[in-house]
């Protein structure tokens, strides 16, 4: 390895979350409704906002997607505008804290195949989000290839019960 890919290579590993996660993102809570939470998306072009206890103490509970709206709001027939999402929240996510590095970031998300990944301080409260996008922005082609690859293997069937 000649001496500037050496160079590179250190860099990438002292490379820490909050080099490149986005800070304060929007966040929701349980009480928001399923079309409050839809405009949030909309208006912050994300497909996905953590969700916290309370705007104040920003404590993080889980995340909703676009998906999960889709699924058990819309195509369930039930009223966005009347819908809180308490119900369609993942609750406990994959999270990391600012000082990390980005290649276990990285790696967590291929792991447990999630697009996005909140990031915390040491009273879980929600201080960050790192996007895919954001580590394929700093990441060398075949590193980007190999988790886009992870991240979007299916998902093992599952057994069907016997009847």
């Amino acid at each position: 390895m000649n001496q500037l890919a050496s160079k590179h290579a250190k860099k990438e590993l002292d490379m820490k979350v909050r080099d490149i996660m986005t800070p304060d993102p929007v966040c929701c809570t349980p009480e928001d409704t399923a079309q409050k939470v839809a405009k949030m998306l909309c208006e912050q072009n994300v497909g996905s906002v953590p969700v916290v206890l309370d705007q104040q103490s920003r404590k993080l509970l889980g995340m909703i997607t676009d998906r999960d709206l889709c699924c058990h709001v819309v195509a369930a027939g039930l009223d966005p505008r009347k819908t809180k999402i308490d119900k369609s929240v993942t609750l406990n996510p994959i999270t990391c804290r600012d000082g990390e590095n980005v290649e276990n970031c990285e790696r967590l998300m291929q792991e447990h195949q999630v697009r996005r990944i909140p990031i915390v301080d040491a009273d879980d409260r929600c201080i960050g989000i790192v996007a895919q996008a954001d580590v394929a922005l700093r990441e060398r082609p075949e590193r980007v290839s190999k988790t886009v690859a992870e991240i979007s293997k299916p998902a093992p069937e599952k057994p069907v019960a016997a009847a």
